[in-house]
């Protein structure tokens, strides 16, 4: 085998080597992360593997492009997926009701950890959330988006209602935890893991939002409010862990003056929405009643 050949394999293995190498990157940098020394001859080895595996997932890059718009072209699941706006937003929710979930045993994990109220109200949120989730997809589950336009609207303004009494609570907790402020430490894995939620749930609520408008769907609606409300809470979460884990010289008044600005800012973002959905709902039924 000449140097060619050889460069050649090394850049372009086999797509299963390239998966079987990722994941055992992924696991000796977790593995690293937590049990050992940068220095470490482990650490090391792990550091230049995910190097390696990275490298040859970007010189993929153009090849996966291809296979993926050919994917979107010719599989017919994700054909049905595409056009068939009910199923995209069952999924949706169904899929925000196991993360939602998911997050809220998280937080409720680390609750029992630290023993932190705070940890405790927000495993209790996302619990309700998840429950408001679980109200809508019982009706998209039965009907097309439109088919009972008054009990959608009922629906949107339940979930405004509750978003309002769960705000009402969460002010309550803020003010609580900023005044009787506790710092706890948090492993570098929670920090991240808490970050890639908060961000990826913050950008697609961001993105629903705009374009499930389109479809006129009061529930449809509800669901991406949710999903907004949901990012923006666990954005307070994120920045107290964030405050701890990088803010060690900063004292405990700066703690409590950050987290409590954007408490408010919070808490009046998902004010507005809950008010909004309220008053935008009864606006609309009254008009319907009118009608009929």
């Amino acid at each position: 085998m000449n140097r060619k050949n050889v460069f050649k394999h090394l850049l372009f293995p086999h797509p299963a080597v390239v998966i079987v190498l990722a994941l055992v990157s992924i696991a000796g940098l977790a593995y690293s992360f937590i049990r050992l020394q940068q220095t470490d001859t482990v650490s090391i080895i792990s550091y230049a593997a995910s190097f390696y595996s990275l490298m040859l997932i970007c010189v993929r890059i153009p090849e996966l492009i291809v296979i993926l718009q050919r994917f979107r072209q010719e599989n017919r699941y994700y054909l049905r997926y595409s056009t068939d706006v009910r199923l995209k937003m069952n999924i949706h929710l169904y899929g925000g009701l196991v993360f939602n979930t998911a997050y809220a045993l998280f937080q409720l994990v680390l609750g029992l950890w630290h023993a932190s109220v705070w940890f405790y109200a927000m495993a209790l949120y996302y619990l309700l959330l998840a429950g408001m989730r679980l109200l809508l997809v019982r009706h998209t589950r039965i009907y097309a988006a439109g088919e009972q336009i008054t009990a959608e609207w009922k629906k949107y303004r339940l979930c405004g209602a509750l978003l309002l009494v769960m705000n009402l609570a969460l002010t309550v907790m803020l003010l609580y935890f900023v005044w009787r402020i506790r710092v706890f430490r948090h492993h570098e894995i929670t920090t991240i893991a808490m970050a890639a939620y908060t961000f990826a749930s913050l950008t697609l609520a961001i993105l629903n939002v705009i374009r499930y408008r389109q479809y006129g769907s009061p529930v449809y609606s509800a669901a991406k409010a949710i999903s907004l409300a949901a990012a923006a809470v666990s954005m307070l979460t994120l920045e107290n862990v964030m405050l701890t884990a990088f803010g060690e010289q900063n004292s405990q008044a700066f703690h409590q003056i950050m987290l409590g600005a954007s408490g408010v800012a919070v808490i009046l973002l998902v004010q507005g929405i809950a008010i909004y959905m309220i008053v935008n709902a009864c606006k609309k039924l009254r008009i319907n009643n009118s009608q009929t």
